[in-house]
């Protein structure tokens, strides 16, 4: 977004502006605020639209759908383990457990989110203790994310935890798995869009909490954690957290000079640039009227006070 205005939309609302009444003083600077704050809204606007990211999902559904999983319990599901034999998630209740979902055909995203999960799961491991919680990565690619995939995707990124599987599950189950963890996917010509989420279920198989965006958040992580070893609830994210979540949600992209990914935070900033140059000419237009409104008063006060004789006089 830009806050520039475009020559052609400021000349032609000033000339409108100009042929409809003669405009003099506070009443002229009135309409060019006016005129400026609908010039950089529409430039704003389209500038928006050409730099937004390309998500093939809608966002606000995906954001929805995640959210309303959350305190839902998980269902008993079969799927493979990388040596092809049965895991059912209910084998894992008993201790938090994280989800992630990914697919190995994915060379970008999915490769640098898993490493950062492993960085946030070291570090975690490193403060609660080994097998205190564990991790599961479920292939969403059916029938493309085998046990044989799974288990050359984990190679790859040198996962060999104990506690950390790659799970593949059958086709037939794919939506009813998704749907209990608020994930979603859109295939695309070049793969799949999808949220970039790491779920956590606690020890009785409920959705505790959904993190989002190029790594999770360590403290997050561990914060979630020790209440859920704590036995206290985890409470609902704040409204400023719940904000930065969607802009992770929104702006996630895949650096290909570091071989990361990770949040662009320029398309936010630029909105909140625009809302916040929108907010001052309001601010503007409201001063300008009150300033009306006084001068006004005190024209009328002026009138009011003089005598039968001045106003005889005149």
């Amino acid at each position: 977004m830009s806050a520039c205005i475009p020559a052609a939309v400021a000349r032609a609302c000033a000339a409108k502006v100009g042929r409809v009444l003669p405009l003099r003083g506070r009443t002229r600077g009135l309409a060019v605020a006016f005129v400026l704050m609908v010039g950089v809204g529409l430039a704003s606007s389209t500038h928006a639209g050409e730099a937004a990211p390309s998500f093939g999902l809608d966002a606000s559904d995906a954001w929805r759908s995640s959210q309303a999983a959350i305190g839902h319990r998980i269902g008993d599901f079969a799927l493979l383990d990388r040596a092809g034999r049965p895991a059912r998630l209910a084998s894992y209740r008993g201790k938090p457990l994280l989800v992630s979902f990914i697919y190995t055909g994915c060379f970008q995203v999915c490769p640098a989110n898993t490493r950062a999960l492993q960085e946030s799961v070291a570090a975690l491991q490193q403060r609660f203790g080994a097998h205190r919680f564990n991790v599961v990565s479920i292939g969403f690619n059916q029938p493309t994310d085998t046990p044989l995939a799974m288990k050359a995707f984990a190679a790859q990124q040198h996962i060999e935890s104990p506690d950390w599987d790659f799970l593949s599950p059958d086709p037939a189950i794919i939506a009813a798995l998704t749907a209990d963890f608020g994930f979603r996917a859109l295939a695309t010509p070049s793969g799949y869009d999808h949220v970039l989420q790491l779920s956590v279920v606690d020890s009785e198989g409920r959705l505790a909490y959904q993190l989002y965006g190029d790594r999770p958040s360590t403290a997050t992580l561990a914060e979630v954690l020790q209440r859920l070893f704590d036995g206290v609830p985890v409470p609902e994210p704040t409204a400023l957290s719940a904000l930065l979540d969607r802009v992770r949600l929104l702006c996630t992209v895949y650096d290909p000079v570091t071989g990361t990914v990770r949040v662009d935070y320029s398309l936010a900033l630029e909105l909140a640039g625009g809302a916040t140059f929108l907010l001052s000419m309001l601010l503007y237009m409201l001063n300008e009227w009150r300033l009306r409104r006084r001068a006004a008063r005190l024209t009328r006060r002026k009138a009011s006070a003089r005598t039968p004789a001045q106003a005889g006089a005149d």
